[in-house]
C-alpha cells in the first residue's frame, strides 16, 4: 500500500480519507495522490434548431482549478509536519473514469475514499460516488467515515461467500491482515435461501480457513434473513474494527435488481470497510 489515491471534493469526509491515507503512507513510506475532479455540467444553446452544446470559457475552467489548488493548500495544513506530502491532481470528467485513469497512470495500489453513505431512492437509482468506485475500480478501496488510527485496527471481519476461485481476493485479504497485524474473523451468514446446519456450517468455515492457509483467525456463523443485516449486526455487537468484503461489481439491470451486499454494508455502517472486486 505504497501508492495511495484519495478522491477529494474538500468535504469533511474527504478530510477523514486523507488523514487515513497519510497515516498508511507514513507507515509504508509511500506517497499519496489527491484527485480533484472539476465537474463541468453540459449546457446547451437552444436558440437554433437542435440543441448545441456550449463550450466553457477556458478562463472559467482555469479559475475553478485555481480555486481547487487554494482549497488544497488549506486542506493539507494539518499535515505540514508529516513526512508524507500529498500531491494534487486535477482533471475534468466523471469521477469513476478519472480514478481509473489515474490508477493506471500512477500505478495506484489502493484507493481511500470518505463516505457519508446513501439511502432511499438515491441508493437504488443513483448511488453514492463511493459506491460507484467500489463497484468499478480494479484495486482495493478503503471507505471511511471517520479515520481510525492504524493501531486501533485489531479485529477485521471477513464475511465469506462459499464460492470457488477466490485465490487472488484472499491473497489481498491476507496482505491486509498482515499490514494491521490483526485477528481475522470469518463470518458465514445463514439465510433462508442459503442455509446450512450447525455442523455443516462449522465444517465449511474450517475448510475455507484451511484452503487459504489462514492464521490468527476465528470462525463464526449467524442466522439472518438478509446477509447484509447479519454482517452489520455482528460487526456492531462484536466490536469489529474493520470489515473486509469482496464485490461482484454488478452493473446495469443486474445491479438494479440484484443489488450488492457489499455496497449496502458500505452505505449503512460506520466502520471502515475494505473492498476488492472478486472479478479481478
Amino acid at each position: 500500500m505504497k501508492n495511495i489515491l484519495v478522491p477529494c471534493d474538500f468535504s469533511p469526509a474527504s478530510k477523514e480519507a486523507l488523514k487515513f491515507a497519510v497515516d498508511i503512507a507514513s507507515r509504508t513510506k509511500g506517497r499519496v495522490s489527491v484527485l480533484h475532479v472539476v465537474y463541468t455540467p453540459v449546457m446547451y444553446d437552444t436558440t437554433f434548431a437542435g440543441a448545441m452544446p456550449i463550450a466553457y470559457n477556458p478562463d472559467f475552467i482555469t479559475g475553478m482549478e485555481e480555486d481547487a489548488r487554494s482549497e488544497f493548500e488549506i486542506f493539507c495544513k494539518a499535515y505540514d509536519n508529516q513526512t508524507v506530502k500529498p500531491a494534487l491532481e486535477i482533471t475534468q470528467g466523471d469521477i469513476v473514469s478519472s480514478i481509473k485513469r489515474l490508477i493506471e497512470k500512477k500505478r495506484v495500489d489502493v484507493v481511500v475514499m470518505g463516505t457519508t453513505g446513501s439511502s432511499g431512492l438515491a441508493e437504488i437509482f443513483v448511488g453514492s460516488n463511493t459506491e460507484k468506485v467500489v463497484r468499478n475500480v480494479p484495486v482495493p478501496v478503503f471507505t471511511v467515515r471517520t479515520a481510525p488510527s492504524l493501531d486501533s485496527i485489531k479485529h477485521i471481519l471477513l464475511p465469506i461467500p462459499l464460492e470457488p476461485g477466490q485465490t487472488t481476493f484472499m491473497r489481498k485479504v491476507k496482505e491486509l491482515q498482515a499490514f494491521f497485524k490483526a485477528r481475522l474473523h470469518l463470518l458465514l451468514i445463514n439465510t433462508p435461501s442459503h442455509f446450512l446446519g450447525d455442523q455443516d456450517a462449522e465444517k465449511a468455515l474450517e475448510k475455507f480457513a484451511q484452503q487459504y492457509h489462514l492464521e490468527n483467525c476465528e470462525t463464526h456463523f449467524r442466522n439472518f434473513r438478509k446477509e447484509e443485516n447479519g454482517i452489520i449486526d455482528f460487526a456492531t455487537s462484536e466490536n469489529m474494527d474493520m470489515i473486509a468484503m469482496g464485490t461482484h461489481a454488478r452493473k446495469g439491470l443486474s445491479h438494479l435488481f440484484n443489488g450488492s451486499i457489499t455496497e449496502n454494508v458500505v452505505n449503512h455502517i460506520q466502520y471502515p470497510v475494505w473492498t476488492y472486486s472478486l472479478n479481478v
